[in-house]
């Protein structure tokens, strides 16, 4: 059984980010109907042998009345629609919200366009380089020459299908209620929010802090076999091990394992950069992984995601399963990416051929009469997990992430942060909005006691160590059930909790290594990061779906179960459009860091006053030499065409470039390349992408908003995160502890204070 089982989806998705919302769905165990346009999918790409898996497969021409009867029909007997064209598109067919609402109220309808249909953009055909450009993904590198460097990875499409799968889930939540169904809006520009996270954070009043030693550990280093590890440095409470294991404890004296030292002498820092980059080429980049394995800490070689592919765990942890699909044959894919315990999520067949399920989907229409589920629409607007009490017990970016998006849909989130951690919980202002925060000692026997009786009335239990860790506490899935079986308990760690990694530790940057992202932006040079830390706040959205799932089973079972995901697993779905291996597979993506785009008609070009990027087809070539200042371009090719709009794009502006272009009917954005001026834009600052707020304590602060539109229980982004520990009186009360605050805070069990935001 799958959570899903008993959901109807009509997926009218193309590119990625509908099929991929489709499949995250289907692998749930809705029963997906795949509407394809005469051809087959509009992008030939092997990507749709795992975007399209589990679904069934019926062709319509949506230009004539028949088949379009059929698209309504089916529309009028589903729980959810999933589209992803222009904003007008299915209005302009007779198959928008509004209409489709109307004949089934107890529908929950999503559209993922790429801009928002208030957005000025709108009528723009929004493609990933688009995208990514106008959300200021494609940012200069050190070594990049001040260019924008391009991602191959679909950041926006993955993200929008990310996020709309969370909203469809919660409006189902909602919908279990009163039977009442909404509209979801998720444009992609907007989705891109969620990804840059801390990078659009901004403390206003923060003093200037200084680079220190530890500032120089820690990063991708090449070894002695001319492979390239990743290595976590001082931030990994094993560091000292590793030292030790190294054989550098002789280092200490030298005062070059002193990470809180300034940096202020540049012959210091020179220095030190050498010794540490070349003790990482004294072994190979394997034994490095191993020895780091050992001390606890947290590395990763530096994979292909060929390599990867091969590799025993990525196998044994299920991230890469096997299919059997009907075009390619034997093939590798991503598996499962949220898990459940109870429902687990499974690949129910290959991607379907186009109309292969032509006759048994309209004898299943001719046999369902359209029922009225709903007869009346309350007017009053509710959260979709109104109710509903999450302890939060994570930590830096992926749990909390989660935590946060469950606030944004309503729960009542308590962040539990350990008071002797350190003097500061991090990336706290980012993640933490909308909770209420109690500093509060789990390894104590009273901490745990207070921890029992919130529980009593909690539905959710969230925590992101690795195996084996909250185990030591105590508070591990079996141990929280036993007292509340109901309980809906979110695992969520590096590498999954089953396989031979399950208890290695890391962080956004070694699922990024390991899995091949690392090597896909470097190219055949130094392995580089992604831009922005994607497997950290991914994998809170996996979560998030994962939290809302289990509560839509529970509500029809009375069961809670144990869900988890992991960095790595997000990982392989952000790289979906790559990660099949099949026989003849060829890795021919755009990648290392001179790579302005897809091509000569899908990149950056500088105009002479920044950066525009502008997509076009070769069908566009007429279309591109009527652009003034572009004639004559139409009989060019590769090389040659792309050396020559380099030429000509330097003679004009970003503005007139994009204005022109724009005009002929083609896709060009300028290059967002500094944050802060995306985050600064007046469209993305009243739209609530881009939040500024007063904090306890720190004045005004910016971050990121939440970027799903709901029409009947909209998302919030709640009040600012609190300061630490700050609400620790209100909980305890609330929990009918409140007698014991003076005695716990003389004991140091909970902190109010002495902890800061970080």
């Amino acid at each position: 059984m799958g959570a899903l089982d008993h959901i109807k989806v009509i997926d009218f998705g193309h590119y990625i980010a509908g099929p991929l919302a489709g499949m995250l769905l289907a692998d749930q165990g809705a029963d997906v109907i795949k509407i394809d346009p005469p051809g087959g999918p509009r992008w030939d790409s092997p990507g749709n042998a795992t975007w399209n898996r589990g679904k069934r497969s019926i062709t319509l021409d949506l230009k004539t009345p028949s088949d379009l009867e059929t698209a309504k029909s089916l529309i009028a007997t589903a729980d959810v629609v999933v589209e992803n064209f222009r904003p007008g598109v299915m209005e302009k067919l007779g198959l928008g919200n509004k209409q489709a609402l109307t004949d089934n109220p107890s529908l929950v309808y999503c559209s993922i366009p790429g801009f928002a249909n208030d957005d000025d953009r709108s009528g723009i055909q929004a493609y990933e380089g688009i995208l990514g450009a106008s959300a200021g993904t494609y940012r200069p590198m050190g070594s990049s020459g001040g260019k924008p460097v391009y991602t191959a990875i679909p950041i926006a499409s993955t993200y929008g299908a990310f996020q709309s799968v969370v909203a469809i889930t919660m409006a189902l939540n909602a919908r279990e209620r009163d039977g009442v169904g909404q509209y979801i809006e998720m444009p992609l520009f907007d989705s891109m929010f969620q990804s840059i996270g801390h990078h659009g954070l901004r403390v206003h009043n923060a003093p200037p802090a200084g680079p220190t030693l530890g500032d120089l550990w820690g990063g991708i280093y090449r070894c002695k076999d001319g492979e390239w590890v990743r290595f976590g440095g001082p931030g990994n409470q094993n560091f000292r091990p590793f030292v030790e294991l190294a054989g550098i404890t002789s280092w200490d004296s030298e005062g070059l394992t002193d990470f809180s030292v300034p940096l202020d002498d540049p012959g210091f820092t020179a220095m030190v950069t050498d010794r540490i980059n070349e003790l990482f080429m004294t072994r190979t980049a394997q034994e490095w992984e191993n020895l780091i394995a050992e001390a606890g800490s947290e590395g990763s070689v530096c994979r292909t995601s060929a390599e990867w592919f091969e590799h025993p765990h990525a196998r044994e942890s299920e991230m890469v399963v096997e299919v059997e699909d009907q075009v390619l044959g034997k093939m590798l894919q991503p598996g499962i990416n949220a898990r459940m315990s109870l429902t687990p999520g499974k690949v129910r067949g290959p991607a379907p051929t186009p109309d292969q399920h032509r006759v048994e989907i309209l004898a299943e229409l001719k046999a369902v009469s359209n029922p009225v589920k709903v007869t009346s629409i309350e007017d009053t607007l509710r959260n979709a997990l109104e109710g509903i009490k999450v302890l939060d017990l994570c930590i830096i970016l992926a749990g909390p992430t989660m935590g946060r998006t469950l606030g944004e849909y309503g729960a009542d989130v308590i962040k539990i942060d350990n008071p002797k951690r350190g003097s500061f919980v991090a990336r706290h202002n980012d993640i933490n909005r909308g909770k209420r925060s109690i500093l509060l000692d789990l390894k104590s026997e009273e901490g745990r006691d207070i921890f029992w009786k919130m529980l009593e009335d909690a539905d959710v239990v969230a925590q992101n160590y690795r195996a084996g860790a909250v185990q030591k506490l105590g508070l591990s899935y079996e141990e929280v059930s036993k007292r509340k079986p109901d309980i809906i308990y979110a695992s969520l760690n590096a590498y999954g909790h089953v396989g031979p990694w399950a208890g290695r530790p890391g962080h956004e940057g070694f699922a990024q290594a390991t899995a091949g992202m690392t090597r896909r932006l470097g190219g055949d040079s130094k392995p580089e990061s992604q831009p922005n830390p994607v497997n950290d706040y991914g994998t809170g959205l996996m979560g998030a779906y994962g939290v809302a799932l289990a509560l839509l089973h529970r509500r029809s079972t009375g069961k809670g179960q144990h869900i988890d995901s992991a960095l790595a697993y997000t990982a392989m779905t952000l790289q979906s459009p790559y990660m099949q291996m099949y026989q003849g597979k060829t890795w021919d993506e755009p990648k290392g860091i001179d790579a302005m785009g897809a091509g000569p008609l899908d990149r950056a070009y500088e105009a002479n006053d920044g950066w525009v990027y502008i997509h076009a087809d070769v069908s566009d070539l007429a279309k591109l030499s009527n652009v003034e200042g572009l004639s004559g371009i139409e009989s060019l090719v590769g090389g040659a065409l792309g050396a020559s709009m380099e030429e000509r794009l330097q003679g004009s502006s970003v503005d007139t470039w994009v204005g022109r272009l724009t005009e002929a009917g083609l896709s060009a954005q300028k290059v967002i390349t500094d944050v802060k001026e995306l985050m600064g834009n007046p469209w993305v600052v009243s739209h609530g992408l881009s939040l500024t707020r007063e904090h306890d304590e720190i004045g005004p602060v910016t971050t990121c908003g939440p970027s799903p539109r709901l029409s009947r229980t909209p998302v919030r982004a709640g009040r600012p995160a609190p300061k630490p520990g700050s609400d620790a009186k209100e909980i305890l009360d609330q929990h009918g502890l409140g007698g014991r605050f003076d005695d716990l805070m003389s004991k140091g069990i909970i902190l109010d204070h002495g902890v800061d935001a970080g």
